[in-house]
């Protein structure tokens, strides 16, 4: 397989714009696979309906970290947490 192409990722052209823009390889592919899976617009819309995380208990966002994958989130602060969360 080519170097340039990476099989886990289903749109390369906006995985490559969204990392451009400074997201994590992690969040790029998520946002990308979405896309091509379910179309640019309707992942458009689906965004901003979770309340601010600065809103929700440092369990809740130790539940979000786990949920996503994150590892070493057990001994960060509040902000620590939803730095990593943000730039996951």
């Amino acid at each position: 397989m080519p170097k340039d192409k990476t099989p886990q990722i289903k749109d390369d052209e906006l995985y490559e714009k969204l990392r451009d823009e400074g997201n994590s390889k992690q969040k790029a592919a998520r946002i990308a696979n979405a896309a091509a899976r379910d179309g640019r617009s309707e992942v458009g819309k689906r965004g901003g309906k979770s309340g601010d995380y600065e809103d929700w208990t440092v369990p809740e966002l130790k539940a979000r970290a786990k949920e996503i994958g994150l590892h070493g989130y057990s001994g960060k602060k509040k902000n620590e947490l939803i730095d990593s969360l943000r730039n996951s």
